[in-house]
């Protein structure tokens, strides 16, 4: 499954995370639905479940992990993987690491999905506020958004180049 970043709506992974972030959906789905089933049913086995702090546990555990096999199952299905970064052309898209003035201060982050960062760099996703007025611009423009607060935000693109993990 490879696109380019403008063919499709889902964030950009590239395609180390895609293969990675793939592995944990797996090991998720098989491992660790068997663990956490094996937890519960240990801990059922002890008795009363009103007050085994063991069951409530394992079944808040087997809630999480259910919450992160959608997740990942919904980033991966709509996920644009980019085999390369893209093009360093100064044009904001996924998979660029951005420079802005925000606030009369420069703030540098990477667009696109927290999955492909090492957590070096601030991420933002494209479908934020921030990312959606953006993205598609080059180095030069200036722009505005809503931020959640209701306030317009002005920001101007600095430095646009490949993100290279």
């Amino acid at each position: 499954m490879t696109e380019t970043p403008t063919q499709a709506s889902g964030a950009y992974l590239t395609q180390e995370a895609y293969d990675r972030l793939q592995a944990e959906l797996k090991e998720l789905q098989g491992p660790g639905r068997s663990d956490i089933v094996r937890r519960i049913e240990a801990a059922r086995a002890e008795g009363d479940l009103k007050e085994n702090g063991g069951y409530h546990a394992a079944r808040e555990e087997q809630g999480k992990l259910e919450l992160r096999i959608r997740q990942l199952s919904q980033l991966l299905e709509t996920a644009v993987v980019g085999d390369t970064p893209p093009p360093d052309d100064g044009i904001v898209e996924p998979g660029m690491v951005v420079t802005v003035t925000l606030f009369g201060e420069e703030e540098t982050f990477l667009l696109g999905s927290r999955e492909i960062a090492d957590g070096s760099i601030q991420v933002f996703s494209e479908n934020s506020p921030l990312g959606a007025a953006i993205n598609g611009k080059k180095v030069g423009d200036t722009t505005s958004y809503v931020a959640p607060t209701g306030k317009s935000v002005e920001v101007t693109i600095v430095a646009a180049t490949p993100y290279v993990g």
